[in-house]
């Protein structure tokens, strides 16, 4: 493939997206109730896919005792993540896939709603810190996705105009951040139907598909003189 016409790169999100992290998460999630007396039976096993820590306290933060502040919850529930995150199975494509685009002439960076430390770890089993211009976590901006503070920090760390970044997201609230930032904004979902609504630019099943998404867009902005 070539470097699409009016993408100079791809923010890929990190958990979901680029690794099958979100059940470690639940489970992470879930452990800490555990540990605290709590009980989240009532909620669906997605309700939080996509949402940041700060996110999951404001909706289940007054389940746990007052004793605990948000601050240790959230060191407690990325330790767990941590500890457990080497049994994560990882595909391998996905570093391939990234050096393909790259080969491309697209820059790539990572823009999380993950902590800091569960970031450095996902990228580290991924293998794909060399790969990357650099990575945004939540720890790194003031408001996490769905707010469109992370996908235009991102875009101005680079130095381009945001909607020359292709965005890349498997949550309705990560593509609600893409969306808002002006980003071009592509949803990854086995079941498109998931993300009806969201107002995704374009939605691939597979990671393999997103290279072809990319050509057909430079000769779509080819025919029309972009």
């Amino acid at each position: 493939m070539t470097s699409p016409a009016g993408i100079a790169a791809i923010a890929w999100d990190v958990d979901g997206t680029l690794i099958d992290s979100e059940p470690l998460h639940l489970r992470a999630l879930i452990a800490t109730c555990d540990a605290h007396g709590v009980d989240i039976s009532d909620l669906a096993a997605d309700a939080f896919v996509g949402v940041s820590l700060p996110g999951v306290w404001e909706a289940i933060g007054e389940r746990y005792p007052r004793s605990l502040d948000r601050n240790s919850w959230i060191a407690e529930i990325n330790g767990h993540y941590r500890a457990l995150c080497g049994s994560i199975a990882v595909d391998g494509r996905v570093r391939g896939l990234v050096e393909r685009l790259g080969r491309a002439g697209l820059r790539q960076v990572a823009v999380s709603n993950s902590n800091r430390a569960v970031v450095d770890a996902n990228l580290a089993l991924l293998g794909l810190a060399d790969l990357l211009d650099f990575s945004l976590s939540l720890d790194d901006v003031a408001a996490g996705k769905p707010d469109p503070e992370p996908y235009r920090a991102a875009a101005e760390r680079l130095g381009i105009p945001p909607r020359r970044m292709a965005a890349i997201e498997d949550s309705p609230s990560g593509l609600a951040s893409a969306r808002a930032a002006g980003c071009f904004a592509v949803g990854l979902c086995g079941d498109p139907g998931r993300l009806a609504g969201t107002g995704a630019d374009a939605v691939v099943a597979r990671l393999d598909d997103i290279p072809a998404l990319l050509d057909r867009r430079r000769e779509i902005g080819a025919a029309g003189g972009q």
